[in-house]
């Protein structure tokens, strides 16, 4: 396998010649690299750009980034999902200023050592960065070289980095590290893509193996996972003199730290719920169911059912926002949007 023609030049070639105007690629400044990255981890890169360019403005250094609030910052991370990956953004930013550095490391060995990058990310500041030819493997990065070199290991097995590894190593472009690493986010998103592939236009369709069998679809090969836990949810739209109950969801766990709306682990009927409060001597106005939705993380799919409950008086233990505080101040995460809009759009 390893003594296959190298894609090296026909990538870079065809990178220079195609590659598309992102904010990111207008700087070689590792911390804008860093966050670029960060955000395009499942992300798409039409998504990115908006929450780039405004996060670049309101946190345009690194000490900046170490000293902001964490709910303005997850105000601004609102909408791009896995919010870990803001708070560990934050993480870093603290960690090296108390080590009295202004700027990302410039060894591998190093930026492995900060919270919330691995290999990847590692690899892409120091090839997009620094212009250090550097391993990058990414999602795109399977799917152009598994394809290419017809490779039958399953991806989301650990071993098989190390195929994949190699391979790269072998094709780095030493002049143009920056060029080589970012050449597969675009040819995969605009090319080489998970399903109907232009294999025609691909400019390494005359060394790729699938291509010649016809065989794309099948690479790269995965193995199957286990289904996802399912969750049934009840959410309560809690209104008082017009404004809307939020909590604060714990420290630890999936949303950590996040606001939301009141929810329990119970999709009960109307009538259910109804005598719920009467025993909890809740004071309301009326109860009416407000949709069904449905939001799907990477292992937990939530089914769940709205209720909005008009108070005669507020309770305790909740933050009451107005719509004004909701959008300006409150993080709240997209598996409540169906639930927000329908606040937004009626109050």
């Amino acid at each position: 396998m390893l003594q296959m023609k190298k894609i090296t030049n026909e990538l870079v070639n065809w990178y220079q010649q195609n590659k598309r105007d992102l904010p990111w690629r207008h700087t070689s400044d590792p911390y804008a690299i860093w966050i670029s990255e960060i955000m395009l981890q499942q992300t798409r890169v039409e998504a990115v750009i908006n929450y780039y360019n405004r996060f670049m403005k309101e946190i345009p250094t690194l000490k900046d980034l170490a000293n902001i609030k964490e709910d303005a910052l997850l105000k601004l991370w609102e909408g791009l999902g896995y919010y870990s990956r803001a708070r560990n953004l934050q993480k870093t930013a603290k960690k090296l200023l108390e080590e009295g550095k202004n700027t990302l490391p410039n060894t591998k060995d190093e930026l492995l050592k900060l919270p919330g990058i691995g290999l990847y990310t590692a690899g892409a500041i120091l090839s997009i960065a620094y212009q250090i030819p550097t391993v990058a493997i990414d999602g795109n990065v399977y799917r152009v070289i598994g394809r290419v070199y017809e490779i039958d290991a399953p991806i989301n097995k650990p071993s098989t980095y190390k195929i994949y590894e190699a391979i790269v190593e072998k094709n780095l472009a030493k002049d143009y590290p920056s060029e080589f690493t970012q050449s597969f986010m675009d040819l995969g998103s605009r090319i080489c893509t998970p399903k109907n592939p232009d294999c025609q236009n691909c400019p390494l369709n005359q060394k790729c193996l699938a291509y010649k069998k016809g065989t794309p679809a099948l690479y790269p090969v995965k193995e199957k996972k286990t289904g996802k836990r399912v969750e049934e949810r009840s959410v309560f739209l809690f209104v008082y003199q017009d404004k809307l109950a939020i909590q604060k969801r714990k420290e630890t766990g999936l949303l950590a730290s996040l606001y939301e709306l009141p929810n329990s682990l119970e999709y009960d009927s109307l009538i259910d719920i109804e005598n719920a409060f009467l025993d909890k001597q809740i004071k309301y106005q009326s109860i009416m169911e407000v949709g069904e939705a449905k939001h799907v993380f990477s292992h937990i799919i939530w089914y769940m059912k709205g209720y909005l409950v008009l108070l005669k008086e507020p309770l305790e233990d909740f933050v009451w926002v107005t719509k004004d505080e909701l959008v300006k101040n409150y993080s709240i995460p997209s598996a409540f949007s169906y639930y927000i809009d329908y606040f937004l759009t009626n109050f």
